[in-house]
């Protein structure tokens, strides 16, 4: 693999490339795919930068999952225009032009269609293949050939790569892929079908990781607790229990859980673990079991209670956030108020909620009895207006609390404090020394804020 131009080719950029910018949209999952590239082009020498002008490599990781986010990635993509803007000109002065990759789930759903919408584009690469970024940057690089790689592998394998350092804090991908088929959701469609990685290859990442540094691990799929280990058959249950006698890891998390796959097994792991962190991401999307079927969800809204219940039966300061779409076709003012009363029976600590929006391909794209935008926008003010007082209630509650912190940097607003995490997944900021990150501080919740806790180091 070569990313220095040879003599005798001509291609788009000049010279050696050396950086890369990234800009990534969408889920944990994107977050994630988006440190494996760095990863894989840090072992030819790359480098990231904080800058498109300073960038020999643009890569655009894409999410599809709303229509808004694919918006953003329309407009991004047209930022970075050869002829036209003021920063391509930049460039321009300079005798360069960057690589521009688009990668994630808009590429994967939409191919070649990118690079007739913007022929500037030089790499297309789909979810399934950004293990391979290195070898088809350069192969554009040498050529000059934009290059669209989408297919699905047949021998698909999920596998480690190199972390950025000084970090305390890592995602393990264990699933990817889903099979679930929501009414709504594109995700099987540009992440493909479920696969899980066999557990010794989990196992060994994370004590890799721990050795580096690592001390919090965030277990990552699509659908986590629906694992199963392709060789011998390990739940997820029983990967959790398994990753938590490893030496070092002082903290677990998991996202994302699908609620019919909430097993007993799983609900003791809260109960028996003391290492598993006191939340869970558990999307209920509505409240209205109407709705809930015509999603194609798998469960009821009673039983979603019940679990939530179940679960702080064992872990009674267990934090719950969710995801919530308002709108869903069909959706009438009974169902919507179903959802509102389900979040105040639950008090959940956050969501992430969302107007639906049509995802093409998808079963719910041929729905009738749409609701208006009006009617989605008003709903989703009330969702919202609910949970900053559910949100903020639950802060409160914090207040003369102690929760053991893994402080993770200095604050973004006040570099004078530090910030992290709770065992909760609630956002703590205290005054404290920049030795301290890294480790677990214990601090005393002295003030609520809407997004955030306050306190002082114990």
């Amino acid at each position: 693999m070569s990313f220095e131009k040879s003599k005798n080719v001509e291609g788009k950029s000049g010279g050696r490339l050396k950086s890369v910018y990234f800009r990534t949209f969408g889920c944990q999952m994107n977050v994630h795919d988006t440190e494996r590239m760095l990863g894989v082009l840090k072992k030819e020498g790359i480098v990231a930068v904080d800058s498109p002008s300073d960038a020999d490599i643009i890569i655009i990781n894409t999410c599809s999952v709303r229509e808004k986010p694919e918006e953003k990635t329309y407009s991004e993509i047209g930022r970075y225009n050869f002829g036209n803007s003021k920063y391509n000109s930049h460039l321009r002065k300079k005798g360069k032009r960057p690589i521009i990759a688009v990668t994630g789930c808009v590429a994967q759903q939409r191919g070649d269609e990118i690079l007739k919408r913007f022929p500037y584009v030089d790499l297309v690469v789909g979810t399934q293949n950004i293990g391979q970024i290195s070898e088809l940057v350069s192969e554009t690089f040498l050529t000059g050939r934009p290059i669209v790689k989408t297919e699905f592998p047949n021998n698909l394998q999920i596998e480690s790569f190199p972390r950025k350092q000084n970090i305390y804090t890592s995602f393990v991908t264990i699933t990817q892929g889903c099979n679930n088929f929501c009414s709504y959701c594109i995700v099987p469609y540009v992440r493909g079908r479920e696969i899980s990685r066999p557990i010794d290859d989990i196992l060994n990442e994370i004590e890799t990781l721990i050795e580096g540094g690592i001390v919090e691990i965030t277990l990552l799929g699509q659908n986590v607790n629906s694992y199963h280990d392709p060789n011998e058959g390990i739940d997820f249950p029983e990967l959790i229990r398994q990753v938590s006698t490893i030496d070092g890891i002082y903290r677990i998390r998991f996202v994302t859980s699908h609620p019919k796959d909430l097993s007993h097994e799983l609900i003791s792991c809260f109960r028996d673990i003391e290492k598993l962190s006191s939340h869970i991401h558990l999307p209920i999307q509505s409240g209205s079991d109407r709705i809930l079927e015509s999603m194609n969800r798998g469960y009821k809204r009673a039983e979603y209670i019940e679990m939530i219940a179940r679960l702080r039966s064992v872990r009674t300061d267990l934090s719950v956030t969710t995801d919530i779409i308002v709108g869903f076709p069909g959706e009438s003012v009974s169902d919507f108020e179903d959802t509102l009363s389900v979040m105040e029976e639950v008090e959940v600590d956050n969501s992430f909620s969302f107007k639906y929006s049509q995802r093409p391909g998808t079963a719910a794209a041929n729905f009738d009895d749409v609701v208006s935008l009006e009617d989605k926008s008003e709903r989703l003010e009330k969702v919202q207006d609910l949970q900053r007082r559910l949100t903020m209630k639950s802060n409160n509650n914090n207040v003369n609390s102690t929760y053991d912190v893994l402080a993770t940097g200095q604050s973004a607003k006040d570099p004078k404090e530090i910030t992290g995490r709770s065992d909760q997944n609630k956002i703590v900021n205290f005054k404290g020394e920049e030795n301290t990150i890294g480790s677990v501080v214990p601090v005393k919740i002295k003030k609520a804020h809407n997004n955030s806790l306050w306190g002082e180091a114990i």
